[in-house]
This record gives C-alpha cells, sequence and structure tokens, in this order.
C-alpha cells in the first residue's frame, strides 16, 4: 500500500507543478538563516502541490552534539499537530453515524451532565459556581468552546482544580474525561476560545463509540490505510535512533540545551493514556501523506478514510464572526476576522482580512516543539514542517512561510 501512496505524493520539479523554485529555496534560505544564528538545529520541510512532491529540504542537524544530520525519516514528536490526525477519527465515527456536532457531551461522558461555570471565588478562597446556561454540545468540544482549560496556570483558580485532579496521572482515558467532566467550566459555553483538554476528552469519546483503544483505532483506521508507518504514540525501541533531540533555548546559557521527558517527550513505550491533543510521533512524508488526503477531501490512493462531507464539516469555520474578532488564540495561533477554527484547526476563511497570502479555506495547526503544517485547497498545496524548539519566543515561522509561499505560485 505505501508504494502505491508514495506514487501519489512521487517527486516532480516545481516549474512542472506551476511553482518557482527559486521562491522555494528563498523560504529555505529564511529557515537556513535560523539554523545559522542558533535559534534551530535543524529543520525538515516537504512541500507538495497536485500530489506531487515539488520541493523538500533537510537544513542543520538532528543532534548538535553529535553533528548526525537530518534525514527525511527522522522522526519528530509532532505534539499537537495530533489534534488535527484527532479530528479525522472523530470524523470517522461522524460518518458511521456515531455522534453529531449537536449531541450534548453529556450523552457520550455522562460525567458531564449538569456542569457547572466558574463564577469567582468566596472570602475563603472556594470556587463559585454557577448553572451553564446550555448544557456543552459536541461542536464546542470540536472548537475549544465549550468551557474546558488545560490547568497551565498556577495561578487560575479552576486550574489548580485542574491540577489538583491529576487528570494526567489517570488510568485511562475514560477516567480522564470523567474528571474533566466534574470540573467547572471556565466560561459560559460558546461565549469565549479557550485552548484546552477538549482533543483528549474526544479521545475517550473515540474509544468508547469504536470501542477500541485510541492507539489501535488510529493505527488500524488511518495510519496503515495511509501508508504512515512511523506514525504512532510511541517510538518502538528499533526505531529511537531515529528520533530528533528535543531542545529548549537557555536564557542563562543564551543557546539551545537538551529538553528531555518534557511532557512525555521520549515516548519509549505505548502511554498509558494516548493523549490525542498532543501525543503522537512522526516524520514528514508520513504527516504530508495525512495532509494530502485532507486535500483530497478524505481519501488518498484510493484509501477512503473519511466521506468529502466530513472533510469538508471539519475544515469549515465553526466560529462565528464575533468570537474570532476577540482574538484569542494561544501561541501563534492568534483567532481575528479571516482566521477562525474548524474541528481541532485553525482555518483561513478570508485571508485578506488575515493578512496572510493563502488560500480560501486554508487549514493548518502546529506543534508545541515547532512543528507546523497546512493544507491550501485553493492552491492545491501542502507544506510540512518539522523542528524540535521548544520555546514561547520562538519567530512567527508558520506565518512567515506561508508569506513567502505566496511568492512560490507561478
Amino acid at each position: 500500500m505505501s508504494d502505491v501512496i508514495d506514487q501519489v505524493l512521487a517527486p516532480a520539479t516545481p516549474q512542472s507543478q506551476g511553482m518557482d523554485p527559486k521562491a522555494l529555496e528563498a523560504i529555505d534560505g529564511y529557515l537556513q538563516g535560523l539554523v545559522d544564528d542558533g535559534t534551530l538545529a535543524g529543520a525538515v520541510t516537504l512541500v507538495a502541490r497536485h500530489g506531487r512532491t515539488v520541493h523538500t529540504s533537510l537544513l542543520g542537524v538532528k543532534d548538535l552534539e553529535t553533528k548526525e544530520p537530518l534525514k527525511l525519516d527522522t522522526i519528530f514528536r509532532i505534539f499537537s499537530m495530533t489534534k488535527p490526525v484527532t479530528a479525522v477519527a472523530m470524523m470517522i465515527l461522524w460518518d458511521e453515524g456515531k455522534w453529531s456536532p449537536d449531541d450534548l457531551i453529556e450523552k457520550h461522558i455522562p460525567a458531564f451532565k449538569g456542569v457547572r461555570v466558574f463564577d469567582g471565588v468566596d472570602a475563603d478562597g472556594k470556587v463559585k459556581t454557577v448553572p451553564a446556561n446550555h448544557p456543552p454540545t459536541m461542536r464546542e468540544l470540536m472548537t475549544h468552546t465549550a468551557g474546558l482549560s488545560y490547568g497551565f496556570n498556577p495561578d487560575d483558580p479552576v486550574d489548580k482544580l485542574y491540577q489538583a485532579a491529576d487528570l494526567w496521572g489517570s488510568a485511562s482515558l475514560a477516567e480522564f474525561a470523567e474528571k474533566v467532566g466534574k470540573l467547572p467550566l471556565l466560561y459560559q459555553p460558546g461565549s469565549k476560545w479557550v485552548y484546552s483538554t477538549s482533543m483528549d476528552v474526544q479521545g475517550a469519546i473515540i474509544e468508547k463509540l469504536s470501542g477500541m483503544s485510541a492507539p489501535d483505532f488510529y493505527r488500524t483506521r488511518i495510519f496503515e490505510p495511509l501508508g504512515m508507518d512511523d506514525t504512532a504514540f510511541h517510538t518502538p525501541p528499533a526505531k529511537a535512533p531515529r528520533r530528533a533531540t528535543l531542545y529548549r533555548f537557555s536564557p542563562t546559557q543564551q543557546k539551545l540545551i537538551p529538553s528531555p521527558n518534557v511532557l512525555r517527550t521520549e515516548y519509549d513505550a505505548p502511554p498509558a493514556l494516548a493523549n490525542g491533543g498532543g501525543g503522537l510521533v512522526s516524520t514528514a512524508p508520513d504527516y504530508a501523506r495525512f495532509a494530502q488526503m485532507l486535500l483530497n477531501k478524505g481519501e488518498l490512493a484510493g484509501q477512503r478514510i473519511m466521506s468529502e462531507a466530513a472533510a469538508a464539516l471539519m475544515m469549515s469555520n465553526q466560529l462565528t464572526d464575533d468570537l474570532s474578532a476577540k482574538r484569542w488564540g494561544v501561541g501563534a495561533q492568534q483567532l481575528r476576522p479571516g482566521f477562525g477554527y474548524g474541528f481541532n484547526g485553525a482555518l483561513f476563511y478570508d485571508p485578506v482580512k488575515a493578512e496572510v497570502p493563502v488560500g480560501v479555506g486554508t487549514y493548518h495547526w502546529d506543534g508545541a516543539a515547532g512543528t507546523w503544517f497546512w493544507v491550501d485547497p485553493e492552491h492545491d498545496l501542502l507544506y510540512v514542517g518539522l523542528i524540535q524548539l521548544l520555546s514561547q519566543s520562538a519567530p512567527p515561522i508558520q506565518k512567515t512561510t506561508q508569506t513567502l509561499m505566496g511568492k512560490a505560485f507561478v
């Protein structure tokens, strides 16, 4: 099967697919500059248009100490680029009639029944709550608007409850989702966009509706049909030498230093909790196959992963203009007019307003270690960029490469 899929993304010259090779080299030049100045250890990129790979680049190294070069099959921790994959898993189950965007979350996770909303703290510092103005829906769960949090802020009263609940110490995704359902919502459902555990709760729903573990469902329904042989929730020992070293920038040392064991980054064994929000490792060719399937509206090389209707729903803006205009977001993903959110990923519904020269309907996301991708249906183009840098101060690589790509179409 992978041979057939490789033929779909077979190499072609940029010119044959209507692209300017010098403009693609300019994108590499920008990334090479980040390697040269020590911002990045290295980067692997892949560009495909009309189902053909028109450009790949291997810049810098896999490991700064050994100077081992990067390869196309180098394995990267893709963190939140797991989220669009989880969306596809959910859309497969949507195709099977097992859930609807208008379902209440409590239909699938009963612990959400009667959920209440944070309303400040009392004189003793205890959290006060009020009833939800409506029970949160699956559409809200798919768009970070259900009222959930990630529990990252140690000063936030609700996040403190998330931390006290020891979500990541749960024995199963079902237990994880039950704990989340019993916590107060951060805000009234549908009234805000807040980055959250929504995709991890989706993982529990995937297991419940499919009757399979999340890793098995992703493997059999997505990865194996697409020939994504190196994408999984862990790295087998035989493949571990191919995994890139993860770095963070040290302000005290003023350089990149290895950052092991952050957010379970070693992925050495199958996880107790398959993190649907950020648990996958992958390679550039693997994720390109996934991205090409999105461009093909749910199909690749004769393998139908989800229906065209499912792909269209997943990659349609689900937010009101009012929500987008309030500019909530996370990291480089700041919502704004023209830039909204579909299911588990952001999209440009009006690139002119969003001030990024991509095609209408471009769907994208990124990851905590700097990985990024987008699919541009208008230009029939995909881009996958993989680095391993944990940094809140990283440059806006995705936006810059998208801007430079705007000059690459002939």
